[in-house]
């Protein structure tokens, strides 16, 4: 619903969004994927059933935008949702693990992931004005 969203506030907040939570989601997956092997899953199950709820993104944008044309100003609502959520994740997931880290290496590559971010967040905007 996030998705659908951000295509309704505008184009190219769409796409962003759409790249940004892709990005996010594929080492996620890769990740979900590896639980299950390692819980015992066959690897075509595991795939099978990882895809199955990857799926819900679809299923999340295809509602996210009926249900915006029957629901009054669900834009105002969805955008600062998402961006609360993201914002959650980050200070009560991300933070506290980076802080963890002992290894300097590790330490300097997340941080320039997380500049990367930012990074793609400016070229985004300006490419938007």
């Amino acid at each position: 619903m996030v998705i659908a969203g951000a295509f309704l506030v505008d184009l190219r907040l769409g796409v962003v969004t759409t790249v940004a939570i892709a990005l996010h989601e594929i080492p996620q997956e890769v990740g979900d994927f590896g639980v299950l092997i390692h819980a015992g899953f066959n690897r075509l199950r595991a795939f099978v059933l990882n895809y199955i709820v990857a799926l819900a993104v679809i299923l999340g944008g295809v509602v996210g935008y009926f249900i915006s044309f029957g629901a009054q100003n669900i834009i105002a609502y969805l955008v600062p949702f998402a961006a609360g959520g993201f914002i959650y994740i980050a200070s009560s997931d991300l933070i506290p693990e980076l802080r963890k880290e002992t290894n300097i290496k590790k330490s300097f590559l997340s941080f320039g992931i997380f500049l990367f971010g930012v990074l793609f967040m400016l070229v985004a905007k300006l490419i938007g004005e």
